[in-house]
């Protein structure tokens, strides 16, 4: 019975950008208010009532807990970095798992209607999480539901209260000022953003207690050191080795571009199609867009194509542009001077991200299809890129530093 409210669920949530204004308001509610009268039946018809996966604690001098985002996969992925870097150090994660959502690797996922709703999961997983050592709290988000009032400040200090260590990890719409971004590029994607009154009052939320309850704080994309100057970059994390392809680009008569529209109105990618057309129609490129792919299915993608265009109206870069040069791939996208000059500053090289707005597009993916051998350089590039700032030995080494282990 359950799978019969959660499949169509699922499927709303995935397309609520069509749906009627009054659907999208009402899960908004859900969300932001899990414990209103919408909120509840919605944990009750989810199943949230009982109890949940709970997080086991290793058995090691150094546990860390990083919860409950795991964005992309992240916080796992940081979690296995922790490990490789230092063998004294036992490290979980612990992801709510939203409906509709995409799945990735994650130590321990949780129902958010459990989450939200059940007494007896939310005692089990504090009293799991009060005997690590070291709690990152992704997101600036409530981890235990209910049982502190889904007051981060409130999860702290009990946490503190243990003897644990807290520090922060920012992931983007959770801290960036939508009203900052917009004066950094004119392709901010915050003026036309029906969210943006709502990410404003979070990421003004968020920035207070960071700001009140000062702690190690992190960063996951460098563009976010505009929006908490004392953070520090730790940096997204992929697993080279799953994307590695014995596949050469720019051999085939067609040069193949790729988008994955994961966030269509926050990537641009109603810029892409316009731009690309000529080029299309004159057989020079062929263009696939991608929507809805599973995470398991993207190395697939990346190997079937010479050109990967990410995005343009953030300014920066994360996962999938990460994958897609791990992969060998031309990566194109719109990247802020800032971000560029953080990148070459820190582990000197440059961002091998070919730059283009949407006003540029057409002109850089024709002049990249006329002259392959320097795309296939580029292209070539990104490997050793991604081994020295996202293989999860310098994030590892950030968390240590700035948070775990401190230098004397």
């Amino acid at each position: 019975m359950n799978r019969l409210v959660t499949g169509p669920i699922d499927w709303m949530v995935r397309h609520r950008s069509s749906m009627p204004a009054w659907v999208d308001r009402l899960m908004e509610s859900v969300a932001r208010n899990p414990d209103g009268i919408p909120g509840r039946i919605a944990s009750r018809l989810l199943g949230g009532g009982g109890s949940g996966p709970v997080t086991t604690v290793p058995d090691a001098p150094v546990r860390v807990y990083i919860a409950p985002t795991n964005y992309s996969g992240q916080g796992y992925q940081w979690a296995r970095a922790l490990e490789r870097a230092d063998p004294e150090i036992a490290a979980r994660n612990m992801a709510v798992s939203l409906p509709g959502g995409f799945e990735f690797d994650a130590d321990t996922t949780v129902p958010v209607a459990v989450v939200n709703a059940s007494a007896q999961w939310q005692e089990s997983e504090w009293e799991a999480a009060r005997r690590f050592t070291h709690v990152l709290v992704e997101a600036e988000r409530s981890i235990f539901g209910r049982r502190f009032g889904r007051d981060v400040a409130a999860e702290i200090a009990a946490l503190e209260a243990e003897g644990v260590s807290v520090a922060y990890l920012c992931h983007g719409t959770d801290i960036r000022d939508p009203d900052k971004h917009a004066t950094l590029t004119p392709w901010s994607l915050y003026p036309e953003d029906p969210r943006t009154d709502v990410l404003r009052e979070d990421a003004r939320a968020n920035l207070r207690l960071l700001s009140t309850v000062r702690r190690p704080t992190f960063v996951s994309t460098p563009d976010l050191l505009l929006d908490v100057p004392w953070a520090a970059w730790c940096p997204v994390v992929v697993d080279g080795r799953r994307f590695a392809t014995d596949s050469v680009p720019f051999l085939g008569e067609q040069v193949r571009v790729v988008h994955a529209a994961s966030a269509p109105l926050q990537k641009g990618s109603h810029y892409i199609e316009p731009a690309l057309e000529p080029l299309v129609r004159a057989g020079a490129v062929d263009f696939r867009l991608i929507t809805g792919t599973p995470a398991a299915q993207m190395p697939a993608v990346f190997a079937g194509a010479d050109i990967v265009i990410d995005q343009f109206r953030v300014g920066s870069y994360g996962v999938a542009a990460c994958e897609a040069m791990a992969a060998g791939r031309v990566v194109v996208g719109h990247v802020l001077p800032f971000v560029r000059e953080r990148v070459e500053a820190e582990f000197g090289m440059p961002l091998p991200i070919v730059e283009a707005t949407p006003e540029s597009l057409h002109e850089t993916i024709a002049d990249l299809a006329d002259d392959r051998i320097a795309a296939a350089a580029i292209a070539a590039s990104g490997p050793t890129y991604i081994d020295r700032v996202h293989s999860g030995t310098a994030s590892a080494r950030v968390l240590l530093d700035g948070w775990i282990r401190p230098p004397a």
